[in-house]
Order: C-alpha cells, then sequence, then structure tokens
C-alpha cells in the first residue's frame, strides 16, 4: 500500500492519505510523477513500546524526495527505572500472586510453572490454534 503527504512551501502537512483515498481525491494526479505539493510518505516500523523506554512521539521527516514516519522515545532515567520496577512489585504484592518470579529485564511476573502454552504442534479440525494446558505432572 501506498501513502503520499500533502506539503506546503517545504514543510510537511496533515497525515498520510491511503493510495486509493488520494487517487479518489485527486484523479487528474499521476502518482508515479507526483507536484511539488505532495510527496511519497513511507510508514516506519511499527513503535514497540519496551520496559525501560519512555515513547515522546512520532514525527514525519523528509528522507531525500519522500516522508518517512519516525518514532522518538528516550531511554528511562535510573530513578524512573527503579519506579516503574517499584509499581510492579507493588501491584504484584497487593493482587495476591504467591511464587511469581520478577523479569527485571521486562519488569514483569512470571509464573514459576506455565499453566498454558501455546499449541504450535497440532491444527486442530477448525483450523484454528489455541491455548493448551499444560500437564503439571
Amino acid at each position: 500500500m501506498r501513502y503520499f503527504i500533502k506539503i506546503d512551501n517545504g514543510q510537511i502537512i496533515d497525515h498520510p492519505i491511503q493510495e486509493d483515498n488520494f487517487v479518489s481525491a485527486f484523479p487528474n494526479i499521476d502518482i508515479d510523477n507526483l507536484p511539488p505539493n505532495f510527496a511519497e510518505f513511507f510508514k516506519g516500523t511499527p513503535y514497540v513500546n519496551q520496559p525501560y523506554r519512555k515513547f515522546i512521539r512520532t514525527d514525519y521527516v523528509w528522507s531525500g524526495n519522500s516522508v518517512t514516519e519516525v518514532h522518538i522515545d528516550v531511554e528511562m532515567t535510573p530513578e524512573e527505572k527503579l519506579a516503574k520496577q517499584n509499581q510492579t512489585h507493588q501491584f504484584y504484592n497487593d493482587s495476591g500472586t504467591v511464587g511469581w518470579i520478577f523479569n527485571e529485564e521486562l519488569c514483569s511476573y512470571e509464573p514459576p510453572i506455565p499453566y498454558y502454552s501455546w499449541d504450535n504442534e497440532q491444527l486442530p479440525s477448525d483450523g484454528k490454534f489455541s491455548w493448551v494446558q499444560v500437564n503439571n505432572n
């Protein structure tokens, strides 16, 4: 899927427009030979939230003759990281989970024994994969 974005005096305006919508709205514009008031737009990699990073914003930036989506985040300070860990500890202490193990890398708790597992081996008759209970014996 291609996207396009409006340009005014070299400045990026508004949000990207999907190709189908662009062609419908501007039927006389050749998408392979855009006028100076439009540029092709490329979506960036979807943002993935990370435990110890703070999302700031998404920007649209020039990349040659096109515009690309860029996600901006920053590393948490040691104080922010500790506060997040303490908040996670408090949540799990309040929830009554016993025996769960804190995973510092993910800033979350994990059960000591997984109760369910994703069944990637056998395709059920309905064609859908599913969670299956793990035999704890």
